[in-house]
């Protein structure tokens, strides 16, 4: 059996020991040994590489709110946005949005001619950050003056200090009967089919995550228009979710996540293409568009992205002067 001064002298040699551990790591390494703090710096540094280009994005389009306010307030508006005196805003902040899609991915758009004069249902994929499609919008206002609705989640209207920014790209939180309507007036719509479960879980792969929803389709049916198929290539290697990690599988199958953490905004190269619009058809039922329209899309998909996606060969895109055939 040990007695306690003998227990206590082990105790003694064990932190000598390591001390002299830590100074002899500390001499061969040429650097103060503070575990803690690297650790920590570490933390740091990886959360903002992960993190901050995100966020980025939310500071561009929270600016772009600001000066929409000051706008507002200089020219005396209210929220009446079929005023002509909101398009030099709306013009400001597409140019914005436009400008930062170009500097920061080099972002293209092709195929805007593909879309027709009157209206029409713009179904895209859903990358994990939806930007590709902001993109779009302000691109389609700046080169055609023409204004796309766009159906987003009803929780981004929990996300304070967008709201006019919002509004004035037509963002619509409405159910089936509002798109139609939006629709018959001759306008564009844009829908995600896949919508947050697309964000969260699809992955490099590009896989289609639509479930059983076809209410889109019977919105193209009831309002009489075409669907126009939208692809972006490399949306998946420019912003990615944790969706695809088993724990947050496992806590969205108990928990119904209402998000989860994303990260990325590298700076790869964004092409938007714009597929052959498919016309309406007296004839079709829902279910049957539905498959219509997701093997339009994945057509494109196929046609213009590498799969599975790749972070590092989509960023050397940037560099390439040979632009893939539409």
């Amino acid at each position: 059996m040990i007695s306690k001064s003998e227990s206590h002298t082990s105790g003694q040699e064990f932190v000598t020991n390591s001390t002299s551990l830590i100074y002899i790591l500390k001499e061969w390494i040429g650097l103060d040994y503070h575990c803690p703090n690297c650790v920590g710096s570490f933390l740091c540094v990886s959360l903002t590489i992960f993190f901050f280009p995100p966020l980025m994005w939310f500071i561009i389009c929270l600016f772009c709110n600001i000066c929409l306010h000051i706008y507002k307030r200089k020219n005396g508006l209210d929220d009446d946005f079929s005023n002509k005196l909101w398009d030099n805003g709306r013009l400001m902040v597409s140019r914005i949005i436009s400008m930062y899609g170009k500097l920061w991915h080099g972002y293209e758009v092709h195929g805007i001619e593909k879309i027709p004069e009157g209206p029409g249902l713009i179904v895209f994929y859903h990358g994990a950050i939806s930007v590709d499609y902001h993109f779009f919008v302000c691109n389609l206002y700046i080169q055609t003056g023409r204004v796309s609705y766009t159906v987003v989640e009803r929780s981004l209207r929990m996300i304070p200090g967008l709201q006019l920014y919002f509004k004035l790209l037509t963002a619509v939180h409405g159910g089936r009967e509002q798109c139609v309507e939006i629709l018959k007036k001759g306008n564009l719509l844009g829908v995600a089919p896949g919508g947050a479960r697309e964000s969260f879980f699809s992955d490099e792969n590009y896989g289609v995550v639509w479930g059983n929803r076809k209410g889109f389709a019977q919105v193209a049916i009831d309002a009489k228009v075409p669907i126009i198929p939208f692809f972006t290539q490399n949306i998946r290697e420019g912003y990615r979710t944790l969706g695809t990690t088993w724990f947050i599988r496992w806590l969205d199958e108990r928990f119904k996540l209402p998000f989860v953490p994303e990260y990325g905004g590298f700076p790869v190269k964004l092409r938007s293409y714009i597929g052959d619009p498919i016309p309406y058809d007296p004839n079709i039922t829902a279910t049957e568009l539905v498959e219509k329209t997701k093997i339009a899309i994945e057509m494109l998909r196929d046609k213009h992205q590498k799969l599975p996606g790749n972070i590092l060969r989509a960023l050397l895109e940037r560099f390439d002067k040979h632009r893939k055939d539409d």
